[in-house]
């Protein structure tokens, strides 16, 4: 069954976050067999105190035990390094069923 990485972020330094950790993280994401469905700054918050204009990324992922390989693994903890400082971020794993990308 498919899992998907939910991520909110309230980013203080936008450019520096996207060029360093956001580039970083694309790659491994690739490498680690996940794929981006969403990604995009401007979240409008209904309900709770993440902040307004966060920004959210949602991946899918081939199981659960994919992104895990993926959160847990060397590489992404040097990644995650790039944004300190830059965001404070939120992040959920959720099993779900069977969604494709989006197309423009």
């Amino acid at each position: 069954m498919p899992a998907y990485m939910i991520v909110t972020a309230s980013i203080r330094d936008r450019e520096a976050f996207v060029s360093g950790y956001g580039a970083r993280a694309a790659e491994l994401i690739g490498q680690f067999g996940g794929e981006y469905l969403l990604r995009g700054p401007g979240a409008e918050c209904l309900e709770g105190d993440f902040g307004e204009g966060a920004s959210m990324v949602i991946s899918k992922w081939p199981d659960r035990e994919a992104a895990r390989r993926f959160w847990n693994s060397p590489e992404y903890a040097e990644a995650k390094k790039l944004r300190e400082g830059l965001a404070d971020v939120q992040v959920l794993l959720i099993d779900g069923p069977d969604i494709s990308p989006v197309s423009d």
